[in-house]
């Protein structure tokens, strides 16, 4: 495994598992059989409902907890100042633990920087080893990076990040400000037929890897952290499979040539998508 070290001095996995919408029930049997292939970074959220399931799998694993790289988000209701405090301690009282290894804010939507301030207090009380943002523009990292009233900077800014959504502006503002770069849904949840890709196999062939392990080592190289969901074990297998090789200069920049600079999978600058987020209940 390799790891990113975090602007705190943290040392994060530079690959882990991602549990959304994987269903309270199958939680805990699914994190197990991550934490057995070596996985130690472990992603969830609030909205996800399976903490309680994250912290019992941690316990039953045998696993030291100082190993295991747990992170999970604040939503929207909780977003102020004191809110984010109590949120940060009702996820934490959900799993079992005493911290968190990485909280972040879910959208930069609502009262997002008093959340922000909240989780600064959460942070210097050692109840979040790191803090950070997710689904965030280069514009709005920058504002963030920018304003007075925020003292510590983000540690890590998670959003959609693949071969066909790149973000290079995005990972280029984030590396001016000293942030790590997260890529949720890094093989596009499978859209535009990813694992058939003509460019994507070529290179596989070349590497006698799968098309998901080209996709997921190009983003390591770019020096951003991956959480793939895996429904088999045999993927759960490949996808962390990817440090005993590397992608040659002249492969990294035909896999430049896909991206179409936008999602396919939520437009979250649409504001029927943020009228969507603010009401969503869970």
């Amino acid at each position: 495994m390799e790891f990113k070290t975090l602007a705190n001095g943290i040392k994060m996995p530079m690959v882990g598992l991602g549990v959304f919408k994987v269903s309270p029930n199958k939680t805990k049997n699914y994190v197990l059989a991550a934490l057995k292939q070596g996985y130690r970074l472990i992603d969830t959220a609030q909205t996800y409902k399976n903490e309680k399931e994250i912290g019992e799998a941690i316990r039953e694993s045998g696993i030291p907890r100082k190993d295991i790289f747990i992170t999970t988000k604040l939503f929207l209701p909780d977003y102020s100042f004191e809110g984010a405090q109590e949120a940060t301690k009702r996820s934490l009282d959900i799993m079992g633990l005493n911290y968190v290894d990485l909280m972040l804010l879910h959208h930069p939507m609502a009262d997002y920087l008093g959340a922000w301030r909240g989780l600064e207090n959460m942070y210097k009380e050692g109840a979040c080893k790191a803090i950070g943002m997710s689904n965030c523009f280069p514009n709005t990292i920058a504002d963030i990076c920018e304003t007075q009233t925020v003292k510590i900077k983000p540690m890590i800014n998670q959003v959609e990040m693949h071969p066909f959504n790149q973000q290079n502006l995005n990972l280029k503002t984030m590396e001016n400000y000293g942030i790590i770069s997260e890529a949720w849904a890094p093989l596009n949840e499978g859209k535009r037929n990813i694992f058939k890709n003509t460019i994507l196999t070529k290179i596989s062939k070349k590497y006698n890897k799968t098309v998901a392990q080209i996709a997921l080592r190009w983003n390591i190289q770019r020096g951003v952290i991956v959480i793939p969901k895996s429904d088999y074990d045999y993927q759960l297998k490949e996808n962390i499979n990817i440090f005993d090789f590397k992608l040659s200069y002249a492969d990294m920049k035909e896999i430049e040539k896909l991206d179409i600079g936008h999602s396919e999978i939520v437009d979250l600058l649409n504001p029927k998508f943020v009228k969507y987020i603010h009401n969503f209940k869970y």
